[in-house]
């Protein structure tokens, strides 16, 4: 799961990008509002981690200009001004959650966890295809009663394809979710996970679409 992380404070900011990567996430971070407006708007995130007050401006404006069009990806807000009053403006100029410093990186991750659960329109807070289980809080994997281990990789990878269960992804897709902006990327890095995966739940757990991408069956 790819996120954005906009927050001015340096040593914040440092200690979300490692905290949430310590919870299966990928990361990006920027520290202004001009820089998290242009990421905005030219890339797609799972989910925002949004500082409300930015060098240059509002994360509330950041917020309503992602809104104004209809863009839908959830974010989080944090905020060290934490009034009653001030969590009521925060959540209706459109952010799904609010969070007051200081705070918890644990808490951050399961509310990230549960506004791109609810974003999903999924009740259940494990991910299952057939026989096979994910746990996205407990970064664990289980096929029937066997516990599978999984690398980080390989567990993004797999997080991926059952979070949209019959939808083909593509190797570009898969690695934008899996490698942020300053990451390098290996060009058949996404082949070798795939076959990992398939040499620990199956041969038949993931099907190529020749020429398109990757896919799993539907969700139960």
């Amino acid at each position: 799961m790819r996120i954005l992380v906009v927050e001015d404070d340096a040593v914040l900011l440092d200690g979300l990008k490692i905290g949430l990567g310590l919870s299966g996430f990928t990361v990006d971070a920027v520290a202004t509002f001009a820089d998290a407006s242009e990421a905005l708007a030219a890339d797609r995130f799972d989910a925002v981690v949004l500082d409300r007050m930015l060098p240059g401006g509002s994360g509330l404006e950041v917020l309503a200009r992602l809104r104004e069009r209809d863009d839908r990806t959830p974010v989080l807000l944090l905020t060290a001004k934490d009034e009653t009053a001030d969590r009521i403006e925060g959540l209706d100029a459109g952010a799904d959650d609010y969070l007051g410093k200081p705070f918890d990186l644990d808490e951050v991750a399961a509310r990230l966890r549960a506004i791109t659960r609810r974003a999903e329109g999924r009740a259940r807070p494990e991910l299952r295809c057939g026989d096979i289980v994910l746990d996205p809080a407990g970064l664990a994997a289980r096929k029937g009663d066997t516990s599978i281990p999984l690398s980080r990789r390989e567990f993004s990878v797999l997080r991926t394809l059952m979070e949209n269960p019959g939808m083909i992804h593509s190797k570009q897709a898969l690695e934008q979710r899996l490698y942020g902006w300053q990451e390098d990327v290996e060009s058949n890095t996404v082949e070798v996970h795939v076959h990992k995966l398939r040499a620990k739940l199956g041969a038949s757990s993931i099907e190529t679409v020749r020429g398109v991408g990757y896919r799993m069956g539907k969700r139960v």
